[in-house]
């Protein structure tokens, strides 16, 4: 009877010790997608048009209106981390003892000085701009520049009777204008009072325009120029990317790739599935993410060949390398096209 009832006690503590929430989160890998392929609501691959796919099925990168889209034999896939955000003790003894698994303090994740709708939504923020900042770097790298053109002159400002509305900006004292914000580092490299001579296009015709810049403010000294600018991109077609459940800017090196392996008839994956990770900016530097490890999982899982890895990442992704798996040491997109050039031709790329 003593033997049955301390087995009964010990299941109700086993049960009590589970239900217990601790301010902690686990992550894990999250799932794995292909952006050079079609997905459902779900995540899940279909073929859109094929019978069952459903209206939800949509290419993750679609272009229409221009090229024809090449296919690939191989995958370039972007890789996720799951955060189990409710959590119990025996959750977080498990995570600790996993090398699959972190387990991450809750505030670190979660603020409290911050909603989770708050932050939910600063990172489908991230994502988004992550999409777009792939978009320019992989039309750049395409062969179409960024524009920054003169939207609005301030009255009375540095560029008052210098510059017009329409006025095409391309260089600052030489130096190339390839983005928004390239032209603020360029206004910025000189303190204000010093004359810039300004590289512009208007009314199709080249012309240098020189502005002296004029300080923020009395209690401001950053230089200013006084002008509202606009950026686009002209091309020839439509781009769009879709993918649905995903936060954070960590897909954006992978996305650029996506689209540079649908608008150029190389394969760029040489028919081996590639995975990969890293923020990626509009002139194309590849940014550090975090779950490097859990994302490491996640590409073996999902048969990688290669882990293109951002240079800020390396050291991390050493300590947590993975058999099978080399880790392509990549900074810039031009860095990651090389990997995968490298890898094409049966070579290894410059690795962590």
């Amino acid at each position: 009877m003593t033997v049955v009832l301390g087995a009964v006690l010990a299941v109700l503590l086993l049960i009590a010790i589970g239900q217990v929430r601790v301010p902690y989160v686990v992550e894990s890998a999250g799932p794995t997608v292909d952006t050079l392929t079609a997905v459902d609501d779900k995540g899940e691959l279909c073929t859109p048009g094929a019978p069952g796919a459903g209206e939800g099925c949509h290419e993750v990168i679609s272009i229409t209106g221009g090229p024809a889209v090449s296919k690939s034999d191989g995958q370039l896939r972007l890789v996720t981390v799951n955060v189990q955000s409710s959590t119990d003790l025996v959750s977080v003894i498990r995570g600790w003892w996993s090398d699959e698994e972190a387990v991450v303090p809750y505030e670190l994740l979660y603020p409290p000085e911050a909603t989770r709708e708050e932050i939910d939504q600063r990172g489908q923020e991230d994502f988004k701009n992550s999409q777009s900042s792939a978009e320019t770097a992989a039309l750049r790298e395409l062969g179409y520049p960024v524009r920054i053109s003169v939207e609005k002159v301030v009255a009375g400002g540095a560029s008052d009777g210098r510059l017009k509305p329409g006025d095409v900006i391309d260089t600052v004292d030489g130096t190339a204008v390839t983005s928004n914000g390239k032209l603020l580092e360029l206004i910025q490299a000189k303190p204000a009072g010093s004359t810039l001579k300004l590289g512009v296009t208007r009314d199709k015709a080249p012309t240098t325009v020189e502005v002296t810049t004029k300080p923020a403010s009395a209690e401001d000294d950053t230089p200013r120029v006084g002008i509202e600018v606009k950026t686009d991109q002209p091309h020839p077609f439509t781009l769009n990317i879709k993918l649905d459940d995903i936060a954070g800017p960590s897909a954006g090196l992978m996305f650029a790739l996506g689209i540079i392996d649908k608008l150029t008839p190389d394969d760029l994956t040489g028919g081996k599935v590639i995975a990969g990770t890293g923020t990626i900016d509009d002139e194309g530097n590849v940014g550090p993410i975090g779950g490097i490890p859990q994302k490491l999982y996640g590409a073996k899982a999902a048969g990688a060949k290669v882990f293109l890895t951002p240079a800020a990442n390396c050291e991390e992704a050493k300590a947590n390398a993975l058999p099978g798996l080399p880790l392509a040491k990549v900074a810039t997109l031009d860095d990651a096209l090389a990997a995968l050039a490298t890898v094409r031709s049966g070579g290894t790329p410059p690795t962590c």
